[in-house]
C-alpha cells in the first residue's frame, strides 16, 4: 500500500481557505496525482485541506472521506507555547522548547520526551496519543496493525495492498501523524522536518511477498518527503512556506 499525505495549498487562515495561489497549488496536486491513480481520498474536515483534495476527487471522480482527528486546531491547542508575542508557537518553533527539543537530554527520553520536568505539566502526551491511537485505527482499517514494540504492521489483511491512499491535512497535525506512524520521537521529527504547503510524502506499506516478507509484518518505509515536484512542473512558486520559513530553494 502506498499512502500520500499531502499538506493543504497555500491558506488564509481566518478565514480558514485557500487562497489563488493555494487552488493552483491544489490543481497541481490533482494532476499529479491522477497520473497513476488514487483508490481513496481523504481529508480533514479543515476548509483549507478539503479544498486540496478537491481538484483530485473531481479528476478522479472519488469520494472525499473526511477526519476531524486530523484538524489541526486540536494539535495546535494541545502542542503549542505562548512566546513574548502573545501568540502561541508550536513547540518545534518556539525558542525555548526547540532547543529542548534538539536537546541529548530529550533525546536520551525517546518516547518519553514529555515527561521531562519542563514538559511534564502540559499533558502533551495525551496530544501525541490522541493522533496516535486514531492513526493506528485508521491504518488498521486497511489491514495494517501497529506493533508499537516491533515498530513494525502487522499485515491482518491484503485487501489493500496493492492500494493507493490520499489524506490532505496539515504541517501541525501532520509532524505528529507521520512521526507516530513511523516510530520517530515527536521531538526528532517535528525540529528537523518541514512540509511545505501541497507537499506530498509518499509513504510505502510492504505487502508481506517476496524480499518483503518479514513473517506476516511490514515496515513503513518513507520514498518522499515534502515533495514539490507538481508546483516545479506546474511553473508555481517553489518557495518553501513552513512556520516562520519562507526561502526559495
Amino acid at each position: 500500500m502506498l499512502l500520500f499525505y499531502i499538506r493543504h495549498g497555500n491558506p488564509t487562515y481566518s478565514p480558514d481557505e485557500l487562497t489563488p495561489l493555494g487552488k493552483r497549488q491544489a490543481e497541481a496536486v490533482g494532476r499529479r496525482l491522477s497520473a497513476y491513480g488514487i483508490d481513496e481520498v481523504y481529508s480533514s474536515t479543515s476548509t483549507r485541506a478539503m479544498q486540496t483534495a478537491q481538484p483530485t476527487c473531481e479528476i478522479l471522480a472519488k469520494e472525499l472521506h473526511t477526519m476531524d482527528w486530523m484538524h489541526e486546531k486540536y494539535a495546535f491547542n494541545s502542542l503549542t507555547m505562548p512566546y513574548k508575542n502573545g501568540k502561541n508557537s508550536w513547540l518545534w518553533s518556539h525558542p525555548v522548547y526547540a532547543e529542548l527539543l534538539c536537546s541529548r537530554e530529550l533525546r536520551e527520553m525517546g518516547d518519553k520526551w514529555y515527561e521531562h520536568p519542563m514538559l511534564a505539566e502540559h499533558n502533551f502526551g495525551a496530544a501525541i496519543r490522541r493522533i496516535g491511537d486514531e492513526a493506528d485505527k485508521w491504518l488498521a482499517s486497511f489491514g495494517y496493525e501497529h506493533d508499537r514494540n516491533r515498530g513494525q504492521y502487522k499485515i491482518t489483511s491484503d485487501e489493500y495492498k496493492d492500494k493507493r491512499i490520499a489524506l490532505f491535512a496539515h504541517e501541525g497535525s501532520g509532524k505528529v501523524f507521520l512521526s507516530e506512524i513511523l516510530d520517530i520521537p515527536y521531538p526528532y521529527f517535528s525540529t528537523h522536518i518541514d512540509i511545505q504547503q501541497s507537499g506530498v510524502t509518499v509513504i510505502k506499506f510492504d505487502d508481506g511477498s517476496g524480499e518483503h516478507d518479514y513473517g506476516g509484518y511490514a515496515r513503513a518505509r518513507v520514498l518522499t518527503v515534502s515533495n514539490d515536484a507538481h508546483l516545479y512542473r506546474a511553473g508555481l512558486p517553489t518557495e518553501h512556506r513552513a512556520t516562520y520559513i519562507k526561502m526559495k530553494y
